[in-house]
């Protein structure tokens, strides 16, 4: 079946705000329910994930079209965002890392 199928089927199917996990780690598909001036959609999370590839964060950064994902990018790739990144590491206490239990229903891409 071929992906556009399955996301049709996705979009068709899932519950609003259904989260399913995809075969990249870190990306995640996102139906987003139906509002008085949409329709319903699906949407990606990027959402860093654990060793066991549950998200760890409750909610990452959704992404609703191949521009917003171009804009992303552009910012995500600017030399003086890696350097504060680096420095608030530097700043910031230690934080222990948590562990919980992943999705076996994956979405394969």
């Amino acid at each position: 079946m071929a992906v556009e199928d399955r996301l049709t089927g996705f979009l068709r199917d899932a519950r609003d705000w259904e989260r399913r996990a995809t075969n990249i780690p870190g990306v995640f598909l996102l139906k987003l329910p139906s509002s008085r001036t949409r329709q319903a959609a699906i949407a990606i999370e990027i959402n860093p994930v654990d060793s066991s590839g549950s998200a760890t964060k409750k909610r990452g950064i959704v992404l609703r079209s191949a521009s917003e994902l171009d804009e992303f990018n552009r910012i995500l790739s600017n030399q003086k965002l890696v350097e504060l990144a680096r420095k608030m590491d530097q700043v910031n206490p230690k934080q222990k890392e948590t562990t919980s239990i992943g999705s076996s229903d994956v979405f394969e891409i």
